[in-house]
């Protein structure tokens, strides 16, 4: 039994898809976006496949106890979580505190709901996978959006935090962190030649959404932590690792420090 988070468009959407094809018993696809992610049910369930679509703000404690909720009494214990939400802001330290708030609900408080839900069963289980979509960003950090970079970060900590809390447990999770993937949430960036966007753009390939899910394939059968789609990722963050004072002047920008630019 599958479940995917933010499963209207994007990876969410790919993720559907490819475990779709896995043929599950059920697969729940979830997402703020109603009619976005209703059509992807529909799509998938018209090849075949026993999709339910609950429409869900992961924000919202209590929406995500209910998306496991009604996944166990439609199709029984959740085998497998993709915890799939993410939004950026494009803004630096200066953002508003409703952008940083914003950001941690999303990109962190998503994850940590949804976990809170599942955990328990899956424990009890002995058994169970959970996938949290973080970002490259949580490993190597990102010029010019502030909120995004410290929140992925975040991200990846608490996944690293769940993998070791509960691997005794019978619990496996992995950290998805892509650069640069084909989706709505990069692509109009990029086209504006803003300065994250251009900086992932330039670190690797932009890849896409079934690309990625593919690699999520490939990393849960294998159980690996850290599920790295960009090949380039895995040595970038080694070098970081090593060295964290070149890679601060590596990569800082001369100019930029100006005020309210960052």
């Amino acid at each position: 039994m599958v479940v995917v988070t933010g499963a209207a468009c994007g990876i969410g959407a790919a993720l559907a898809a490819r475990f779709a094809d896995e043929e599950p018993l059920g697969l729940v696809v979830s997402d703020i976006d109603q009619d976005g992610v209703e059509l992807v049910a529909r799509r998938l369930r018209e090849s075949g496949a026993g999709v339910l679509a609950v429409p869900a703000d992961v924000t919202d404690r209590a929406a995500a106890e209910n998306v496991i909720a009604v996944t166990e009494r439609e199709f029984g214990a959740v085998d497998l979580l993709c915890s799939n939400v993410g939004i950026a802001t494009g803004m630096g330290v200066h953002a508003p505190v409703a952008i940083w708030e914003r950001a941690w609900s999303v990109n962190v408080l998503g994850h940590v709901h949804l976990a809170q839900a599942v955990l328990p069963g899956m424990s009890r289980r002995r058994q169970g996978h959970i996938v949290i979509t973080a970002s490259a960003a949580g490993l190597l950090g990102i010029p010019g959006d502030a909120p995004y970079a410290v929140t992925k970060s975040a991200a990846v900590a608490f996944a690293e935090w769940l993998a070791v809390t509960y691997k005794r447990a019978g619990v496996t999770v992995s950290a998805l962190c892509p650069l640069g993937v084909r989706t709505d949430l990069l692509m109009p960036a990029v086209a504006a030649g803003h300065r994250s966007a251009r900086a992932v753009a330039e670190l690797g390939p932009i890849l896409e959404p079934a690309d990625v899910a593919d690699a999520v394939v490939a990393g849960i059968a294998e159980e690996r932590f850290l599920i790295l789609p960009h090949r380039e990722v895995g040595p970038l963050y080694a070098g970081k690792a090593a060295d964290p004072d070149a890679w601060i002047h590596r990569n800082a920008s001369p100019g930029r420090a100006r005020g309210r630019d960052l």
